[in-house]
């Protein structure tokens, strides 16, 4: 085994190892997260601006940038999920140990289920793979691939407005966001705190910023089906 893999290994063997992989597996999908919501609010602009963004992504180095992008966020979210799941089991077998001092605490009750929104979150997004990207539903799939009237090579607005106007589709979408901001109102203050930089001075600025940023992401995300839904985006 080589040096690198070795340190690896034991960089996933050690708490502190998995508690850094969690918080630089959550910069990478806050980040998305922010960067997708700003590409899906297009949708308030219309189809051509939608479409064009949409074609930009598909086409992007030739194709092989939105599948790199995805690769990446899915074995970010895979990781972020496993080892948090590890680092809980972990806690409850060293009871009474802890990595934080009582200061800087951020659990909370969005902590103690960050398990089940992670399994929730992560199901939901290989749902929205098969739904959107893989495009199992064929009447999705025959609508995204038309041309638009703009000249697009593909219609992903009419996409996003067919999917939603499927209330069960759009009442899980609901829910899975509302879990993701659930685990975010306590991961985004986390990952200040695991890389060392939340102090007891900062601590109500980080908390505030977590705060902004969940609310922001459940309103921009929720926005979307409910405007479908109620015909404000058609």
């Amino acid at each position: 085994m080589s040096k690198a893999s070795c340190s690896l290994c034991q960089l996933w063997q050690s708490s502190i190892g998995k508690k850094l992989i969690v918080a630089v597996t959550g910069i990478v999908l806050v980040g998305f997260l922010l960067g997708h919501l700003s590409g899906n609010l297009l949708m308030y602009v219309g189809a051509e601006a939608f479409n064009e963004y949409a074609d930009f992504l598909h086409n992007m180095l030739h194709g092989a940038g939105v599948w790199l992008a995805r690769i990446v966020l899915l074995s970010c979210l895979v990781l972020h999920v496993v080892a948090t799941i590890c680092l809980v089991r972990q806690n409850k077998v060293a009871k009474g140990k802890t990595y934080e001092n009582n200061s800087t605490s951020v659990a909370s009750g969005s902590s103690r289920i960050m398990i089940w929104s992670g399994l929730t979150i992560l199901a939901f997004v290989v749902f929205h793979i098969l739904h959107y990207t893989v495009r199992v539903d064929s009447e999705l799939a025959a609508i995204a691939e038309s041309p638009d009237a703009f000249g697009n090579g593909n219609n992903a607005y009419a996409m996003v407005i067919l999917g939603f106007k499927n209330w069960f589709v759009s009442i899980f979408y609901i829910i899975a966001i509302s879990m993701l901001c659930s685990h975010l109102s306590h991961g985004v203050a986390s990952i200040f705190q695991t890389l060392g930089l939340r102090t007891r001075k900062n601590a109500g600025l980080i908390n505030g910023l977590a705060k902004a940023y969940t609310v922001v992401i459940w309103i921009g995300f929720v926005s979307i089906p409910v405007a479908v839904l109620t015909g404000i985006i058609k």
